[in-house]
């Protein structure tokens, strides 16, 4: 089917609600089976430990496969790839819903995860593809980049009534009328884009690229409680590297790479990939240690936390068009430095506010702050990646992109969580130190360590998000390099 003539028949901006569903049934499933954890494990009988496997499995599944869909998606037709990972999606999250066991459930975790990394590098080039315009393609992205905000928000808004009234299972089964919906609209608006040069997939650079990601995520996931310099690290550590090593040579000499390596010259390309890991490993990393803070200190539930971050995913659903349309205007490196900016100073305001008094009001304004500030970015980010390659290449540069992201985040968590519990070791240490019991009374002597315990891990918060300020503030400098694509692929795409 020639493309034109289904443009014609449909809105380029019902492609691209289509497509938003997709993304956010992935975010909602990404964001809303955490909060049921608690619950699998007292149903199951198992330790965190085990539980963490509920969301590993899908990490590294999901990490994996991002950049083999978007070569497939490239090769094959985006909407081909597209429709058939999400009926596939739809299909596991049911039987996941009827899990037996734990095993059983961490198996169909990775499943998702599987198909679930098909949805968005074929997103982005669907949206790449069918807004050619540089402005209008700029606009669609920022508001498709909303629909991740969106999820955000309706994740929690939907789980936590869903596992007080039913069971953690309906995390699971409502993702059948969601993906419905979105499956009549796939079939109904998106046209075929079926690509007329027949290319070999590189399975042997796909299996090398799987072992190399596997084992560097699931070290970064798992490096703390096995601990870094465990046998069991090592050996990651060491199958990560031999494999990516590997994984470079063979690439540089395939016909048809599943990552093309000149991408890698591409000076554009290049800059948002730093800026956006530089910008994400601090919005993970930081981000991920609010939620413990809130259930930790502030005594908020899973369900209260989902409010408290309400604010920040309207905000990034109203800014992330808005930094899209500024960027059009303005060169991309101002709009997404000064939001790195904006969202340094969230950080910064966090990192000196932080008390086991305050309010969960406290945390909104330099929550709207980083909001504002990433909303800003992320649009002009994913658009300079789209903008950089032509057409048949978006969905290999936007599975790059996104890898990029999980790792980043990966290793934000992994970093900011190690840090966190380095520091507040040494904080004990050193407020213990200076610290003197001058009553006899047993009351005083028991409660005094239990508050040098307390300011140490407050003190531990403040730090680490300060910390995460400064990688704000250097994604911020980073991001001054970034250069907007000279050349104009439209006519590629109109040939294509």
């Amino acid at each position: 089917m020639n493309d034109n003539s289904a443009e014609k028949t449909h809105s380029p901006w019902l492609i691209l609600l289509t497509v938003m569903v997709g993304t956010l049934l992935i975010g909602l499933d990404r964001t809303v089976v955490n909060l049921g954890v608690p619950k699998i494990m007292s149903e199951f009988g198992i330790s965190v430990t085990t539980a963490g496997w509920i969301a590993t499995a899908y990490i590294i599944a999901n990490a994996v496969f991002v950049p083999v869909f978007g070569k497939l998606g490239d090769m094959f037709g985006n909407r081909f790839i597209y429709l058939w990972s999400f009926i596939a999606f739809i299909i596991i999250s049911l039987v996941a819903g009827l899990s037996w066991s734990i095993g059983s459930l961490i198996f169909f975790r990775a499943i998702q995860g599987f198909v679930g990394a098909a949805i968005y590098p074929t997103a982005m080039s669907l949206i790449a593809k069918t807004f050619r315009d540089k402005q209008a393609r700029a606009q669609a992205l920022g508001i498709w980049a909303g629909s991740f905000a969106a999820s955000a928000v309706i994740g929690p808004l939907v789980g936590g009534p869903l596992i007080d009234n039913f069971s953690w299972r309906m995390l699971f089964y409502i993702n059948f009328p969601v993906g419905v919906v979105g499956l009549l609209m796939v079939l109904a608006f998106l046209p075929e884009d079926r690509p007329q040069k027949k290319e070999k997939f590189d399975y042997i650079g796909a299996i090398i690229l799987a072992a190399a990601l596997s084992s560097l995520v699931l070290v970064l996931d798992k490096g703390q409680e096995w601990e870094w310099t465990s046998a069991k690290s090592f050996l990651s550590y060491f199958i990560a590297s031999v494999s990516g090593i590997a994984f470079y040579f063979i690439e540089k000499r395939a016909k048809n790479p599943l990552i093309d390596l000149n991408f890698f010259k591409n000076s554009v390309f290049v800059s948002a990939l730093v800026t956006t890991f530089i910008s994400f490993g601090g919005f993970m990393g930081a981000m991920f240690l609010i939620p413990i803070f809130a259930q930790t200190f502030l005594g908020y539930g899973a369900t209260e936390t989902g409010y408290l971050f309400l604010p920040l995913a309207l905000t990034m659903m109203v800014v992330s068009p808005l930094g899209a349309r500024i960027s059009s205007r303005v060169a991309p490196r101002w709009s997404v430095s000064v939001g790195m900016l904006i969202s340094t100073i969230g950080f910064f305001i966090i990192s000196q506010r932080l008390d086991p008094l305050m309010k969960g009001g406290d945390l909104v304004f330099p929550l709207f702050l980083f909001a504002v500030g990433l909303g800003l970015g992320m649009a002009p980010l994913t658009n300079a990646v789209a903008s950089s390659v032509p057409p048949r290449e978006v969905g290999v540069a936007s599975g790059i992109l996104n890898l990029t992201r999980n790792i980043a985040g990966a290793i934000g968590i992994a970093l900011f969580g190690t840090l966190l519990t380095n520091r507040i070791n040494l904080n004990v240490q050193e407020i213990g130190a200076y610290t003197t019991i001058n009553s006899f009374s047993l009351a005083i002597q028991k409660i005094v360590p239990v508050l040098v315990i307390l300011k140490a891990q407050i003190a531990s918060y403040g730090f680490v998000f300060l910390v995460a300020s400064f990688v704000m503030l250097a994604g911020a400098l980073t991001a001054l390099t970034l250069r907007e694509s000279t050349k104009d692929y439209a006519d590629e795409v109109n040939s294509g």
